[in-house]
């Protein structure tokens, strides 16, 4: 059976809007590294990954391919397992926002943690983001949600990112991956149910809005 045959038997022709997507993911770590196999496997190969960070043995309880790369640059590792892809190793920034040019990407996946680089995110590209807030301290994968930024609730991550939306007086709409079961720990705990269901809820949003094109 041909690889993505079940994708197909699944979409029927709206498959082929995934093979001709461009995607530029932001952050390869708990829940990007699982969005990115998720983008892969449906067909989703025209996908650029930015992310600076490197692997070390505390990722390994939730990060993809993290044992086998300890030391080693996270987009040089992903880029050994999905080859199609296209890499940068930078840190994004509110002013690498401000000047990279997101024009040619279908949708902008955000899985980053900085709270000024998703608020630049947002305030540039709202129209093609699929953003996830805070994943880490919670063990329910059932309690995660998706809303648009402003139906966000349970999650002070999501709070903070209105709170400072508001102040900047934006008020347009994107869809938030988030979730609602309290934290568990005031350190940063985690639990790859819950981080990599993030990732694949976020890689669901993606293919539903790209079929819908």
């Amino acid at each position: 059976m041909p690889r993505y045959e079940r994708s197909r038997m699944l979409l029927g022709d709206s498959f082929d809007k995934l093979t001709g997507a461009k995607i530029l993911l932001l952050g390869v770590g708990g829940v990007g590294s699982f969005c990115l196999d998720c983008l892969h496997r449906n067909g989703i190969h025209d996908i650029t990954i930015i992310d600076f960070d490197r692997y070390d043995a505390s990722n390994q309880n939730r990060q993809m391919w993290s044992e086998l790369h300890e030391g080693e640059s996270k987009v040089e590792a992903m880029k050994q397992h999905y080859p199609q892809i296209k890499i940068m190793d930078m840190k994004i920034t509110p002013q690498w926002v401000e000047e990279f040019d997101f024009e040619p990407y279908d949708l902008v996946l955000d899985a980053i943690d900085d709270i000024h680089a998703k608020l630049a995110l947002a305030q540039k590209c709202y129209k093609k983001l699929i953003s996830a807030t805070g994943s880490a301290k919670r063990l329910d994968p059932t309690k995660i949600e998706v809303a648009t930024i402003w139906k966000t609730h349970g999650d002070r991550f999501a709070s903070k990112i209105r709170y400072e939306l508001k102040k900047r007086r934006f008020s347009k709409k994107y869809p938030v991956v988030f979730s609602t079961e309290p934290a568990r720990t005031k350190v940063k705990g985690s639990f790859v149910g819950v981080t990599g269901a993030f990732g694949m809820t976020m890689c669901s949003l993606a293919i539903q809005k790209l079929i819908q094109k």
